[in-house]
């Protein structure tokens, strides 16, 4: 396969599939940038949440509005990890009802490579959910490589908790989420008018970059 030059960087060209004669080009996907070793952000996100809570069931509608995935995409996922037997299914009526199948010999180790890259986002809104917080957001690099955005690794988990809370709180929080992933929690604290103030030197940094809003008191998805 003949490869072009830009500069310095090779660049292979797409994939083609001959039918019947005619070539038809398919374009490479790529893994997400947490961690390109799966075949996409949506199967990493669904593996992630069934595998960090694994006593629990959910329907594949509401994982896809949990997740924000549309429900046919999910549906093929749950489809394949089925296959995998890396998670049970069940039908329920017209619904269907999926957790994670904590027998399959790769279970554990897979819990925690999905805790420790996609895991913040579930735990971090889990954790941070304390008196007073109306938003939390996770900014800085794990953010941007959720976003899809390439680079190093996250070192640490910056987190923005909008809303009065206490410190104590705040900072319980963060040890606790430390302590579940294994990796430095930088939490902070603004109010909903500086949230909202556009010379606010922090958020205006944080909007003008990628975020995740990881919970959000006025918009909660109940069980």
């Amino acid at each position: 396969m003949a490869c072009a030059v830009l500069g310095s960087v090779w660049v292979m060209p797409p994939l083609t599939i001959p039918i019947d004669g005619i070539y038809l080009p398919v374009m490479r996907s790529e893994g997400p940038a947490l961690l390109p070793v799966f075949r996409s952000q949506y199967q990493a996100e669904l593996l992630m949440w069934l595998l960090l809570h694994p006593e629990q069931e959910y329907g594949v509608s509401d994982l896809a509005a949990r997740l924000d995935v549309p429900l046919s995409t999910l549906h093929r996922e749950v489809v394949r990890l089925d296959r995998a037997g890396l998670i049970t299914s069940r039908a329920l009526g017209r619904n269907r009802l999926v957790r994670a199948d904590t027998a399959h010999p790769a279970a554990s180790a897979l819990t925690r490579l999905l805790e420790v890259t996609f895991g913040p986002r579930a735990v971090v809104a889990e954790e941070f959910a304390i008196s007073g917080a109306e938003q939390v957001v996770i900014f800085g690099s794990w953010a941007a490589r959720y976003a899809g955005e390439t680079g190093p690794p996250p070192r640490d988990i910056d987190v923005l908790v909008i809303g009065t809370v206490d410190r104590a709180d705040l900072y319980e929080a963060a040890d606790r989420t430390q302590n579940r992933l294994g990796i430095e929690v930088n939490p902070t604290v603004r109010t909903a008018e500086q949230w909202d103030d556009p010379t606010d030197a922090l958020v205006a940094q944080i909007k003008a970059s990628s975020f995740v809003v990881v919970l959000d008191s006025r918009d909660v998805v109940r069980d």
